[in-house]
């Protein structure tokens, strides 16, 4: 059965660094047919993307809100995505998601949470003034 786990949440003061990761289970070498990205859902409000990145890692994309700040990458080999968070600030504070969708290797991938057919349980980041 596919899954995704996150870890590397926690508490941060504002300013500070987390760096959250997401390990796949997929059956054999899947893990290379799949875009990954990352989603965030603070108290009260929906689901909003943060990155996604291409199969092959060739591609990204960020929120506005993340931009210079937040980076995607993967390891294919270890069957795993990243986000690497710097400068965090309090309205960063959210359940960050894991999420990922096979793909052909020219599709783009979407930035709409429906698009996305595996999810995470989810990594708590909390970031204090």
């Amino acid at each position: 059965q596919e899954q995704l786990v996150e870890s590397g949440g926690g508490l941060v003061q504002a300013g500070g660094s987390l760096k959250l990761s997401c390990t796949a289970s997929t059956s054999g070498g899947t893990f290379s047919r799949y875009a990954m990205a990352w989603f965030r859902e603070a108290p009260g409000k929906e689901r909003e993307f943060v990155a996604l990145i291409s199969r092959g890692g060739g591609g990204t994309s960020l929120a506005d809100s993340v931009q210079g700040r937040f980076t995607i990458s993967r390891d294919n080999a270890k069957k795993m995505a990243f986000l690497q968070m710097n400068s965090l600030k309090p309205e960063d504070t959210a359940v960050y998601y894991c999420a990922a969708r096979a793909t052909i290797l020219t599709a783009i991938p979407s930035t709409a949470a429906n698009w996305w057919s595996l999810w995470g349980q989810g990594t708590q980041v909390t970031v204090s003034s």
